[in-house]
Protein backbone atom coordinates (compact mmCIF):
# COMPACT_ATOMS: atom_id res chain seq x y z
CA UNK A 1 0.00 0.00 0.00
CA UNK A 2 2.87 2.17 0.83
CA UNK A 3 5.12 1.28 -2.16
CA UNK A 4 2.18 1.73 -4.05
CA UNK A 5 1.16 5.74 -2.98
CA UNK A 6 5.13 6.74 -3.60
CA UNK A 7 5.02 5.02 -7.01
CA UNK A 8 2.34 7.23 -7.74
CA UNK A 9 3.27 10.39 -6.23
CA UNK A 10 6.82 9.60 -8.22
CA UNK A 11 5.07 9.57 -11.43
CA UNK A 12 2.89 12.31 -10.66
CA UNK A 13 6.32 14.63 -9.92
CA UNK A 14 7.68 12.82 -12.67
CA UNK A 15 5.20 13.93 -14.72
CA UNK A 16 5.01 17.58 -13.80
CA UNK A 17 8.89 18.38 -13.84
CA UNK A 18 10.47 20.00 -16.53
CA UNK A 19 13.26 17.99 -17.02
CA UNK A 20 12.69 14.35 -15.63
CA UNK A 21 14.63 12.06 -17.89
CA UNK A 22 17.86 13.88 -17.91
CA UNK A 23 21.12 11.07 -18.51
CA UNK A 24 22.84 10.68 -14.93
CA UNK A 25 25.90 12.17 -15.52
CA UNK A 26 24.19 15.66 -16.35
CA UNK A 27 22.35 14.95 -12.49
CA UNK A 28 25.74 14.73 -10.93
CA UNK A 29 27.28 17.48 -13.40
CA UNK A 30 24.77 19.53 -12.07
CA UNK A 31 24.81 18.62 -8.80
CA UNK A 32 28.48 19.44 -8.56
CA UNK A 33 28.24 22.77 -9.68
CA UNK A 34 25.47 23.38 -7.30
CA UNK A 35 27.43 22.50 -4.15
CA UNK A 36 30.45 24.77 -5.14
CA UNK A 37 28.34 27.46 -5.50
CA UNK A 38 27.26 26.71 -1.72
CA UNK A 39 30.88 25.83 -1.08
CA UNK A 40 32.66 29.06 -2.40
CA UNK A 41 29.53 31.29 -0.87
CA UNK A 42 30.58 30.07 2.46
CA UNK A 43 34.08 30.73 1.68
CA UNK A 44 34.04 34.28 0.61
CA UNK A 45 30.75 35.68 2.17
CA UNK A 46 30.63 34.24 5.07
CA UNK A 47 34.19 33.56 6.36
CA UNK A 48 36.75 35.49 4.39
CA UNK A 49 33.84 38.40 4.19
CA UNK A 50 31.73 38.53 7.28
CA UNK A 51 33.80 36.85 9.71
CA UNK A 52 37.50 38.43 9.01
CA UNK A 53 36.54 41.29 6.89
CA UNK A 54 38.84 40.51 4.47
CA UNK A 55 37.14 41.47 1.32
CA UNK A 56 33.48 42.97 0.21
CA UNK A 57 31.49 42.71 -2.20
CA UNK A 58 29.25 45.04 -4.05
CA UNK A 59 24.95 44.75 -3.03
CA UNK A 60 23.91 42.40 -5.86
CA UNK A 61 26.77 39.96 -4.74
CA UNK A 62 26.41 40.21 -1.68
CA UNK A 63 22.94 39.29 -1.74
CA UNK A 64 23.22 36.66 -4.07
CA UNK A 65 25.33 34.61 -1.42
CA UNK A 66 22.77 35.44 1.41
CA UNK A 67 19.90 34.17 -0.68
CA UNK A 68 22.37 31.05 -1.92
CA UNK A 69 23.00 30.17 1.83
CA UNK A 70 19.59 30.70 2.95
CA UNK A 71 18.36 28.41 -0.01
CA UNK A 72 21.11 26.01 0.46
CA UNK A 73 21.68 25.75 4.04
CA UNK A 74 19.21 27.81 6.10
CA UNK A 75 22.14 29.17 8.30
CA UNK A 76 21.58 32.53 9.44
CA UNK A 77 24.86 34.32 8.77
CA UNK A 78 24.74 36.08 12.14
CA UNK A 79 25.20 32.33 14.04
CA UNK A 80 27.88 31.25 11.67
CA UNK A 81 30.19 34.39 12.12
CA UNK A 82 29.96 34.26 16.13
CA UNK A 83 30.58 30.20 16.19
CA UNK A 84 33.91 30.80 13.82
CA UNK A 85 35.17 33.44 15.52
CA UNK A 86 34.88 32.03 18.52
CA UNK A 87 36.72 29.29 17.11
CA UNK A 88 39.35 31.46 17.02
CA UNK A 89 39.36 33.50 20.15
CA UNK A 90 39.37 30.11 21.99
CA UNK A 91 41.16 27.50 19.63
CA UNK A 92 42.21 23.82 20.83
CA UNK A 93 40.49 24.76 24.50
CA UNK A 94 37.68 23.84 26.00
CA UNK A 95 35.60 27.06 24.84
CA UNK A 96 36.56 26.04 20.82
CA UNK A 97 33.19 24.82 19.85
CA UNK A 98 34.44 22.16 17.72
CA UNK A 99 38.07 21.04 18.31
CA UNK A 100 38.76 17.65 17.14
CA UNK A 101 41.90 18.25 20.14
CA UNK A 102 39.00 18.74 22.71
CA UNK A 103 36.30 16.34 21.46
CA UNK A 104 37.95 13.70 19.53
CA UNK A 105 38.39 13.59 15.74
CA UNK A 106 35.90 11.23 15.15
CA UNK A 107 33.15 13.22 17.44
CA UNK A 108 33.93 16.27 15.19
CA UNK A 109 34.11 14.53 11.84
CA UNK A 110 30.52 12.68 12.07
CA UNK A 111 29.09 15.01 14.60
CA UNK A 112 30.50 18.43 14.08
CA UNK A 113 27.32 19.90 12.35
CA UNK A 114 25.32 18.78 15.77
CA UNK A 115 28.60 20.71 17.59
CA UNK A 116 28.07 23.53 15.30
CA UNK A 117 24.44 23.95 16.14
CA UNK A 118 24.75 23.48 20.25
CA UNK A 119 27.39 26.47 19.49
CA UNK A 120 25.04 28.48 17.73
CA UNK A 121 22.16 28.30 19.63
CA UNK A 122 24.00 29.71 22.87
CA UNK A 123 22.67 33.26 22.78
CA UNK A 124 25.54 34.68 24.71
CA UNK A 125 28.51 33.36 22.47
CA UNK A 126 25.90 34.38 19.50
CA UNK A 127 26.13 38.38 20.97
CA UNK A 128 29.89 38.85 21.89
CA UNK A 129 31.37 37.17 18.38
CA UNK A 130 28.42 38.01 16.17
CA UNK A 131 28.79 41.69 15.76
CA UNK A 132 28.94 44.09 12.66
CA UNK A 133 26.76 41.03 10.57
CA UNK A 134 23.51 42.40 8.44
CA UNK A 135 20.97 42.95 10.45
CA UNK A 136 18.58 43.93 8.07
CA UNK A 137 14.59 43.19 7.20
CA UNK A 138 16.49 40.18 5.02
CA UNK A 139 18.33 38.70 7.43
CA UNK A 140 15.36 39.04 9.97
CA UNK A 141 13.62 37.06 7.53
CA UNK A 142 16.12 34.44 6.85
CA UNK A 143 16.37 33.79 10.62
CA UNK A 144 13.28 33.73 11.88
CA UNK A 145 12.73 31.23 8.68
CA UNK A 146 15.66 29.36 8.21
CA UNK A 147 14.24 25.95 7.09
CA UNK A 148 11.89 27.72 4.58
CA UNK A 149 14.92 28.06 2.64
CA UNK A 150 16.11 24.34 2.37
CA UNK A 151 12.66 23.03 2.28
CA UNK A 152 11.92 25.50 -0.98
CA UNK A 153 15.36 24.29 -2.56
CA UNK A 154 13.52 20.51 -2.39
CA UNK A 155 10.24 21.57 -4.00
CA UNK A 156 12.28 23.73 -6.92
CA UNK A 157 14.58 20.61 -7.11
CA UNK A 158 11.09 18.13 -8.17
CA UNK A 159 9.84 20.85 -10.40
CA UNK A 160 12.65 20.98 -12.33
CA UNK A 161 14.00 17.59 -11.91
CA UNK A 162 11.79 15.24 -10.57
CA UNK A 163 12.36 12.58 -8.27
CA UNK A 164 16.25 12.58 -9.47
CA UNK A 165 15.53 16.03 -8.18
CA UNK A 166 14.64 14.92 -4.21
CA UNK A 167 18.83 12.73 -4.45
CA UNK A 168 20.42 15.48 -5.50
CA UNK A 169 18.85 17.87 -2.57
CA UNK A 170 19.90 15.10 -0.13
CA UNK A 171 23.59 15.95 -1.40
CA UNK A 172 23.10 19.66 -1.59
CA UNK A 173 21.95 19.71 2.02
CA UNK A 174 24.98 17.37 3.79
CA UNK A 175 27.89 18.74 1.51
CA UNK A 176 28.28 21.32 4.14
CA UNK A 177 27.72 19.77 7.21
CA UNK A 178 30.48 17.64 6.25
CA UNK A 179 32.94 19.17 4.26
CA UNK A 180 32.84 22.59 6.65
CA UNK A 181 31.61 20.67 9.97
CA UNK A 182 33.63 17.31 9.31
CA UNK A 183 36.36 17.79 6.71
CA UNK A 184 37.77 21.58 7.74
CA UNK A 185 37.00 21.29 11.38
CA UNK A 186 37.70 18.28 12.14
CA UNK A 187 40.37 16.93 9.85
CA UNK A 188 41.84 20.26 9.22
CA UNK A 189 42.89 20.27 12.76
CA UNK A 190 44.38 16.63 12.56
CA UNK A 191 45.79 15.45 9.63
CA UNK A 192 48.08 16.95 7.04
CA UNK A 193 50.79 19.47 6.70
CA UNK A 194 51.53 22.41 8.38
CA UNK A 195 53.46 25.11 6.42
CA UNK A 196 53.69 27.58 9.89
CA UNK A 197 53.95 26.93 13.54
CA UNK A 198 50.41 28.32 14.93
CA UNK A 199 50.12 27.85 18.27
CA UNK A 200 47.18 25.61 16.98
CA UNK A 201 46.92 21.90 15.52
CA UNK A 202 45.48 23.55 12.30
CA UNK A 203 46.61 21.55 8.92
CA UNK A 204 46.25 22.14 5.52
CA UNK A 205 44.91 18.83 3.63
CA UNK A 206 47.56 17.39 1.16
CA UNK A 207 46.64 17.46 -2.53
CA UNK A 208 44.77 19.80 -4.76
CA UNK A 209 41.91 17.75 -4.81
CA UNK A 210 41.31 18.97 -1.29
CA UNK A 211 41.22 22.42 -2.25
CA UNK A 212 38.63 21.78 -5.48
CA UNK A 213 36.32 20.90 -3.11
CA UNK A 214 36.36 23.36 -0.75
CA UNK A 215 37.53 26.51 -1.96
CA UNK A 216 40.48 26.40 -1.06
CA UNK A 217 39.32 26.11 2.73
CA UNK A 218 41.65 22.89 2.93
CA UNK A 219 44.75 25.19 3.57
CA UNK A 220 43.34 25.37 6.61
CA UNK A 221 47.02 26.21 8.85
CA UNK A 222 47.67 28.79 6.40
CA UNK A 223 44.64 30.98 7.34
CA UNK A 224 45.06 30.34 11.10
CA UNK A 225 48.85 32.14 10.35
CA UNK A 226 47.00 34.94 8.70
CA UNK A 227 43.92 34.94 9.55
CA UNK A 228 42.23 38.20 7.92
CA UNK A 229 44.42 37.13 4.91
CA UNK A 230 42.35 37.47 1.54
CA UNK A 231 43.99 34.10 -0.21
CA UNK A 232 44.74 31.21 1.45
CA UNK A 233 47.20 29.55 -0.96
CA UNK A 234 50.44 30.97 0.31
CA UNK A 235 53.14 27.90 -1.25
CA UNK A 236 53.95 26.99 -4.36
CA UNK A 237 51.82 24.13 -5.56
CA UNK A 238 48.50 25.31 -3.68
CA UNK A 239 45.48 26.68 -5.39
CA UNK A 240 42.70 28.52 -3.72
CA UNK A 241 39.60 28.58 -6.54
CA UNK A 242 37.96 31.21 -4.14
CA UNK A 243 40.31 33.66 -4.18
CA UNK A 244 40.33 33.24 -8.47
CA UNK A 245 36.62 33.44 -8.36
CA UNK A 246 37.10 36.64 -5.96
CA UNK A 247 39.71 38.39 -8.23
CA UNK A 248 37.07 37.94 -11.22
CA UNK A 249 34.55 39.50 -9.48
CA UNK A 250 37.16 42.45 -8.25
CA UNK A 251 38.42 42.98 -11.69
CA UNK A 252 34.76 43.98 -12.90
CA UNK A 253 34.23 46.06 -9.69
CA UNK A 254 31.67 43.83 -7.67
CA UNK A 255 34.29 43.38 -5.06
CA UNK A 256 37.09 44.76 -2.82
CA UNK A 257 39.83 43.76 -0.79
CA UNK A 258 40.07 45.80 2.28
CA UNK A 259 43.76 44.53 3.62
CA UNK A 260 46.64 44.10 1.33
CA UNK A 261 48.24 40.66 0.99
CA UNK A 262 51.15 39.83 3.52
CA UNK A 263 54.02 38.47 2.17
CA UNK A 264 54.78 35.08 4.10
CA UNK A 265 58.18 32.44 4.14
Amino acid sequence: MLLDSLSGLSFWINAHALWPALPVWAYVVITIIDTHITTTSVTLYLHRCQTHGSISFAAPIAHFWRLWLWLRTGMPTREWVAVHRCHHANVETDKDPHSPIVYGIWRVFLMGTALYHKAAHNKALVEQYGKGTPDDAIEFVYARMALLGPTSTLFLNLWMFGTPGFVMWLVEMAWIPFFAAGVINGLGHWWGYRNYETPDASTNLPGPHWSLLTAGEALHNNHHHIQNAARFSMKRGEIDPGYLYFSILKAVGLASQRRPDEVTT
